[in-house]
């Protein structure tokens, strides 16, 4: 367990120090969810709050996601099998870079939940800026695996590619940019079963004072599976590799 903490921590400084993270996890989150509620009008209260949840869980997304682009430019670095010398077993490196995919996102989150209380006045009770933010963070662990998956199959330039697809087109089909209301129907049909869509029922459910849907945690749950095999399988394919 020393070794997985020491790992992560390494893990979570590199992530941290790019430049790159901070302002594609970060700071653009941030950005196009004060440009969205503040163009014309801006919209009411509730536009703005759905929206703070939405770019929030955006944001955890785009992070989770980056923590297989860090494992596929470690392999193709060498990184990982430096790490094949070390003590920790090829489990505890897919722990920790899973862990570091699980505290990366949490400033995303937060970014977003302090510009909608500190610039755009969303206003909420204490416990529920907390569970939102708990939920958002929790909600993204499938997220985290599927860019494992990626970063373990693919190759450093294809990951990024991959992921950035797999980020943009969630977000939109899930509704974290603009409301699944203004899709037509099909789409709307769709996007329910998308894990982006999910994510954000969870925060919009508490923000409106009521206990997230069953069905939006089997969902998760669900693509949890499907995500975290895809990870295991992958990685076994290609420890070889690494």
């Amino acid at each position: 367990m020393r070794d997985v903490l020491a790992y992560l921590r390494l893990e979570v400084r590199r992530t941290l120090r790019d430049v790159g993270f901070m302002i594609g996890g970060i700071a653009m989150p941030v950005m196009m969810y004060l440009l969205f509620t503040n163009l014309g009008d801006g919209g009411d209260g509730g536009w703005r709050t759905a929206s703070m949840v939405g770019m929030a869980a955006y944001g955890a997304v785009g992070s989770a996601l980056n923590t297989g682009g860090g494992v596929a430019e470690d392999r193709t670095v060498g990184w990982l099998r430096q790490l094949r010398v070390t003590p920790m077993t090829p489990r505890q490196v897919v722990t920790g870079r899973a862990l570091t995919g699980a505290v990366t996102v949490l400033p995303a989150i937060c970014a977003v939940l302090l510009a909608g209380g500190l610039v755009n006045g969303v206003r909420l009770q204490a416990w529920q800026w907390a569970a939102t933010a708990l939920l958002l963070w929790l909600g993204s662990i499938p997220f985290t695996l599927l860019g494992l998956g990626n970063g373990y199959g693919l190759t450093a330039q294809t990951t990024g590619v991959v992921n950035m697809v797999c980020n943009l087109g969630l977000a939109v089909l899930g509704g974290l940019w603009f409301p699944v209301a203004l899709f037509p129907h099909w789409l709307r049909a769709v996007s329910v079963y998308t894990p982006t869509h999910r994510v954000a029922e969870l925060g919009v459910s508490v923000t409106e004072g009521h206990a997230p849907a069953a069905g939006a945690i089997l969902v998760l749950a669900g693509w949890l599976l499907v995500f975290g095999s895809y990870a295991v399988l992958s990685y076994r394919r290609h420890a070889g590799q690494v």
